[in-house]
Order: C-alpha cells, then sequence, then structure tokens
C-alpha cells in the first residue's frame, strides 16, 4: 500500500505534469494556427512570424499566466474559506464573497467611466476586496445566529443572487458603452489580460501565499477543533482573522481581473483531498494552489477553444466539470451523516 509520503510525491509529480501540459497547450491551441516550432523559436530567440509572435507574447502567454494565478488563488481561497467554517461544502462563489466583490468592481467601474476616467488597476482589487469582505462580514453575521451548515450555505447563495441582481440593475441602467466594457468581464472570462495586470496580480496572489503557508501549522490545529488549537497556544480570534482576510483578498484578486469564475474554490480542494488522503494544511495549501491551476487551465482552454471564434464564459465550463463534484461531495456528506446518526 502506498505510504502518505510517497503518495503527495505522486500527486505533485502528476499535477505538475499536467499543468505544464496545459500551459503548453493553452499557448499552442487556438483560433490562429500557431506552430509548436514558431513558439520554441521564440523561446529559444529565433525570429517567429512576427504576427504569432505578437499573439503567442501579447495574448496567449499572459492569459495562461493568468489561468495558472487565478486557478490557483480561487482554491486556495476555498480551502481556506472550508477551514474557517470546517465545512467542504463552501467556496467564495457559493457563499456570496465573489458575487460581493463583483457588485463592487461593477459600481466602481460605473463610476469612473461615467466620467470618462479609467478604473485604475489598484482602484479595481480594492474595490473587488472591499466588496469581498463586505459580503464575507454579512455570512459571517448570519452564521453567528444559525448553527446549521446547510442554512449557512443557502444563505450564503441568496447573498450571491441579492448581489448579482444589483449588479444586473447597475449595467441596465448603465450607458450603452459601460455595458459592453462590462459584459464579458461579469460573466467570468480571461481574455484580454496584460502584463501589467500580471504583475498586479502575481504580487498579492504571491504574498497571500506566503502568509497562507506561514499559518498552515495554526490552520492544521484549527481543523482539529477549537479546543485542541487553544491548547497547543493557537491565537484563534487572529488566525480567524487572517483566514477571512487572506481568502477574501484570494477571491477578490479573481473577481477584479476575470470576473466571477464559479465552483473552483468548492470543488478543488475536495478533489485534492481525495487524491493524497490528507487535510494537513503544509501539504493541502501547495497541492490546492497547483490543482486549482490546472483546471482551471483545462477549462480556459476549453472555454475559448470549443466554439473558437466564438468564446463562452470560464464559469459555464467550470460548472459544467465542477458542479457534479460538488452534488458527488453533499450526497457523501449526507450518507456519512445518516450512517452516524445510526
Amino acid at each position: 500500500m502506498m505510504t502518505g509520503k510517497k503518495r503527495y510525491i505522486l500527486y505533485f509529480v502528476l499535477a505538475g505534469a499536467l499543468a505544464a501540459a496545459l500551459v503548453w497547450l493553452n499557448i499552442l491551441l487556438g483560433s490562429s494556427d500557431v506552430k509548436a516550432f514558431e513558439i520554441l523559436g521564440m523561446m529559444t530567440g529565433k525570429n517567429p512570424d512576427a504576427m504569432h509572435e505578437s499573439i503567442i507574447f501579447n495574448i496567449r502567454l499572459p492569459r495562461t499566466v493568468a489561468a495558472f494565478l487565478l486557478g490557483g488563488a480561487l482554491a486556495l481561497s476555498g480551502y481556506m474559506l472550508q477551514t474557517f467554517f470546517a465545512n467542504p461544502i463552501v467556496g467564495p462563489f457559493v457563499l456570496g464573497i465573489s458575487s460581493g466583490a463583483k457588485l463592487a468592481v461593477a459600481l466602481a467601474m460605473i463610476f469612473f467611466l461615467s466620467r470618462g476616467m479609467s478604473i485604475g488597476l489598484n482602484m479595481m482589487v480594492l474595490s473587488a476586496f472591499a466588496g469581498a469582505v463586505a459580503a464575507m462580514l454579512f455570512v459571517l453575521a448570519i452564521s453567528m445566529k444559525v448553527r446549521n451548515m446547510s442554512i449557512l450555505v443557502v444563505c450564503g447563495i441568496m447573498t450571491g443572487y441579492i448581489c448579482s441582481a444589483v449588479t444586473d440593475l447597475v449595467v441596465t441602467f448603465a450607458d450603452d458603452s459601460n455595458i459592453v466594457n462590462l459584459h464579458n468581464w461579469s460573466m467570468g472570462s480571461l481574455s484580454g489580460i496584460n502584463w501589467d495586470e500580471l504583475k498586479v496580480m502575481a504580487v498579492i496572489i504571491t504574498a497571500s501565499l506566503l502568509l497562507t503557508v506561514f499559518i498552515s501549522k495554526p490552520m492544521s490545529a484549527y481543523r482539529m477543533g477549537e479546543a485542541y488549537a487553544r491548547s497547543v497556544g493557537v491565537n484563534i480570534v487572529m488566525l480567524r482573522v487572517m483566514l477571512i482576510i487572506i481568502s477574501s483578498l484570494l477571491a477578490a484578486c479573481v473577481t477584479a481581473f476575470a470576473g466571477p469564475v464559479a465552483f473552483v474554490g468548492i470543488a478543488v480542494p475536495h478533489l485534492v483531498r481525495m487524491c493524497i488522503g490528507t487535510d494537513e494544511a503544509h501539504v493541502m495549501i501547495p497541492a490546492s494552489f497547483l490543482g486549482g491551476s490546472a483546471v482551471t487551465l483545462f477549462c480556459d482552454l476549453i472555454a475559448r477553444s470549443l466554439f473558437a471564434p466564438v468564446e463562452v464564459s470560464i464559469s459555464s465550463v467550470t460548472a459544467v466539470f465542477l458542479v457534479p463534484v460538488i452534488i458527488y461531495l453533499m450526497i457523501t456528506r449526507n450518507s456519512r451523516q445518516r450512517e452516524d446518526r445510526s
């Protein structure tokens, strides 16, 4: 039987190889025919076709790197929220956090665009973070009154619907030019991401990942229960604050640059647990990030290639592939609860 350490190594090798293969395919495939030797020529300093070089360097490569970073950020945010609520059925999209960030960014974009100004990257991220934190605090307020996690999840979903409805109203009464700018983003898309945006998201996600690694031991203790965490010296209040801030910042970063991307945050951590057979934070943190990156790279490849040159929303693709995972999780969780009662 495979030991835990060998299982972890096997997962990281296979997931890393899959992510690398998907990075290559995302750069290679698309509506424009680019040859593999042209990509290799660009990497080795040879001069490929000028148009194809522009497509690779200015369009596909930034989008591919963004899919890797934002997918990992979503999965990590979901894992942290599942740690906070001690429930594997929660995530930034399900709890309405992504929708809160979406509403805040939409309001900020409308405000600036209606005055003939472009919203800066920093303002967009700050707006998304404010919306994410507001939605998170609202869900937390509900959790103080409701102990049943199923009801909490339903309340989170309803919060998301409210935020989405308000966003739709804002878009409806915006100027036509503003609606065009908002439409693709509000549906969830990695299209149009550039190197300047990549720099900002890389800084935010890297800093968040390092902070998450820093609190990995307290997170592992917290997953054993509050009483155990206190007994080993964990500052519960500080840990909870860190979990809220980091998970909200990661979800906000994704929403600011790609719009709401559904179900990655809830499904990927569960899939990773099934693969590696542990819930230890020091393993789950990098494993969830790598798993989220691979899943998002795959879904984005499908979103832009399936009906090329027409592109579908990435959330539509993630829903098709990941909702069955969530349904399976809910069914098995319910079965286990019945067995425990009996």
